[in-house]
């Protein structure tokens, strides 16, 4: 480990909790995080599948299931960065009971998991007005563009317009007691994706790299389009968000 750069880092001695903790990334991002020093907290449905390939491996695991998220509200009091990572991608399936899957855990859960971590960070800075808590939201590129499976990209639009809804509120408000970050991925490859173009590890430690900096958008992707494009969709979700306040508020 290069103890330069982790003397110098903003994450040494935070505690972080990462949801999809035994996917590609999720280890990768754990791993990145342990290089820097950081308490890293894995969120997983089955702990006991993990795999040990990777170097680092977090301090602790949290056992959860999507539609219970409150019941590790307690557990995320003192957790300082809170990664949303966990996905589920059905493809081509456009049953019922899939597209049903899908809206629980990339969109629900998403939602619920960003409304106990922004409750718990209000408690928090009511107590110590000099800390706050940040999340990342991971809505990856099928945000705004196609990813090849319908139900896929509805649901991580629809997680994605949430947070830009929360990100305006959070503006208009002036909050400084909660912070969001938006992560916007490319084709890494994972089990949800294995024909993914870029390596987890890749993908993890530019993440990380960017997340250095205050930025609101953290984007990683091959494709330049995303880059340009992206920006501007979340510009014009904020002014519309600002413009309908002002309008309901005369």
């Amino acid at each position: 480990m290069n103890k330069n750069l982790s003397d110098n880092s903003r994450f040494k001695g935070l505690k972080i909790a990462i949801t999809g903790a035994n996917g590609s990334l999720g280890k990768a991002l754990i791993e990145e995080l342990k290089r820097k020093e950081a308490y890293v907290v894995g969120l997983t449905h089955n702990k006991n599948n993990k795999n040990n390939s990777y170097e680092s491996i977090p301090d602790d695991w949290i056992s959860w299931s999507c539609g219970k998220e409150e019941l590790i509200s307690s557990r995320l009091t003192n957790i300082d960065i809170l990664i949303l990572n966990h996905g589920f991608n059905p493809k081509g399936m456009i049953d019922a009971k899939e597209i049903n899957k899908a809206i629980e855990i990339n969109t629900l859960s998403h939602w619920k998991l960003i409304e106990i971590f922004e409750e718990l960070a209000l408690a928090n800075n009511n107590l110590d007005k000099c800390k706050s808590k940040e999340i990342w939201i991971n809505t990856s590129e099928a945000e705004i563009q196609i990813a090849f499976s319908p139900v896929y990209e509805i649901t991580k639009r629809l997680i994605g317009e949430l947070v830009s809804l929360k990100k305006s509120q959070l503006l208009i408000e002036k909050r400084n007691h909660f912070s969001i970050k938006k992560l916007i991925l490319g084709p890494f490859k994972s089990k949800l994706n294995p024909q993914g173009v870029m390596s987890p590890e890749f993908v993890a430690k530019k993440i990380i790299k960017k997340a250095e900096k205050k930025d609101y958008l953290i984007i990683v992707t091959p494709n330049p389009i995303t880059y340009f494009l992206m920006p501007i969709v979340e510009s014009i979700r904020i002014i519309y968000a600002r413009l309908i306040k002002k309008i309901y508020s005369e």
